[in-house]
């Protein structure tokens, strides 16, 4: 494991709330569809942390372990799926919905009445300066869709990975697992913002979670650290 090195241009502590926190990345192999996340936490994980420890994981190894990973060979996009994407603003980030194949799956995932009203609401509040709206009304399930991207890992630079199903369950499930003295989140976390998906915080540990994992210690890209530790320094 590589626990000790942080990811380029990150600091391994942060201070929130007057406390200072240690981000511990913790280095994996690639994960693949058909592996079980019991058994990468197992191996990666659970002869690192501590009692009070909390450990993240990142959402999209979740759903690739759920099987939610899908070459784009695979997605078919409809015409209105290629229709919608082209008015997805692009950031430097991630690709988002801006592409056809990861527009299709949130259609799939969301419903077309949903992401109709999404893009008709977005369209109307983008000429009043306005930026968000989409997401907000898309929901989590579109925003955790990850599209492919220059710097993603092979094979999936050539995916889209779904958000993960029942990640709340999921991490009640990982610290019990972890015999429970150690709590659990799953995030998602980008360069422009973070969610957390589903844990065994409380609301106000959540909140906390986002500011002190809100500089994006993990990385998107070829890191490989998909998963990480929150310390009390």
């Amino acid at each position: 494991m590589n626990a000790d090195v942080p990811n380029d241009g990150k600091a391994l502590t942060v201070t929130v709330e007057g406390t200072t926190f240690a981000r511990i990345p913790i280095r994996t192999r690639v994960v693949m569809p058909g592996d079980d996340l019991d058994a990468i936490i197992s191996e990666y994980a659970a002869d690192e942390v501590m009692d009070d420890d909390l450990l993240f994981v990142t959402e999209k190894i979740v759903a690739i372990t759920q099987g939610r990973s899908y070459t784009l060979d695979e997605i078919q996009p409809r015409p209105l799926a290629r229709f919608l994407s082209r008015y997805v603003t692009k950031t430097s980030y991630g690709i988002g919905l801006g592409m056809p194949e990861t527009m299709e799956m949130a259609l799939r995932e969301c419903g077309t009445p949903r992401i109709l009203f999404a893009a008709a609401v977005s369209a109307v509040t983008k000429l009043f300066g306005r930026r968000g709206d989409f997401y907000r009304i898309a929901g989590d399930r579109a925003r955790a869709i990850d599209g492919p991207t220059n710097g993603t890992i092979p094979p999936y630079d050539r995916a889209v990975v779904l958000g993960p199903t029942r990640p709340a369950e999921v991490a009640m499930g990982l610290k019990t697992m972890l015999g429970g003295k150690v709590e659990v989140a799953v995030v998602d976390i980008n360069d422009i913002g973070g969610n957390i998906l589903g844990s065994t915080l409380d609301k106000a540990g959540e909140r906390r979670l986002v500011r002190i994992l809100a500089d994006n210690p993990l990385g998107q890209g070829r890191e490989s650290t998909p998963l990480g530790i929150i310390r009390t320094v």
